[in-house]
């Protein structure tokens, strides 16, 4: 009877530390999360509330990987004139401009002729797994499913720069 409570206790200490340890995804979020601090993003989880999609009655809000890269070349008169704007990964009403699957979350109808062409390429190039970008004066936003995908990083750091670059 000794011998069957000491192998209880036991099982019942290696079950808590199995509990506590984090899974495979979490070992490989994490890793990812620490090599997009080299890259230049700031990492932090989000609420992210996409637009209402046809014949939808409510957005939808989930719970996101928000990487973020701040805008470090703007002026103050330059941050004063910025539009900022959001784009979500849903077929919506409020997509003018914008490539088939995309839509306006905010700042529909504020960029000019020749920014907006060139957020439409921008969007068209983009993984699946970015769901919404974000841009302020601050910081451009790239809400992204974080694939385990050899490449995928640096591929979005690539394309985070290109469009702060063209100043979008």
């Amino acid at each position: 009877m000794k011998w069957a409570i000491i192998v209880l206790i036991m099982l019942s200490l290696i079950g808590s530390m199995m509990w506590v340890m984090p899974s495979p995804r979490q070992r490989f979020q994490s890793k990812l999360r620490l090599e997009a601090r080299k890259l230049g993003f700031q990492v932090q989880l989000s609420r992210l509330e996409i637009p209402r999609a046809k014949g939808e009655m409510e957005s939808e809000i989930i719970n996101m990987a928000a990487y973020r890269m701040l805008r470090g070349k703007l002026d103050r008169s330059a941050k004063e004139q910025w539009v900022e704007w959001m784009v979500a990964r849903v077929d919506a009403m409020a997509a003018d401009g914008l490539p088939e699957g995309w839509s306006w979350a905010k700042g529909e109808r504020s960029l000019s002729p020749t920014k907006l062409k060139a957020l439409s390429d921008w969007l068209d190039q983009l993984p699946e797994e970015v769901v919404a970008v974000e841009s302020t004066a601050i910081h451009l936003t790239l809400y992204w499913r974080e694939p385990d995908r050899a490449g995928a990083l640096d591929e979005l750091g690539e394309k985070a720069n290109q469009l702060l670059t063209e100043m979008i």
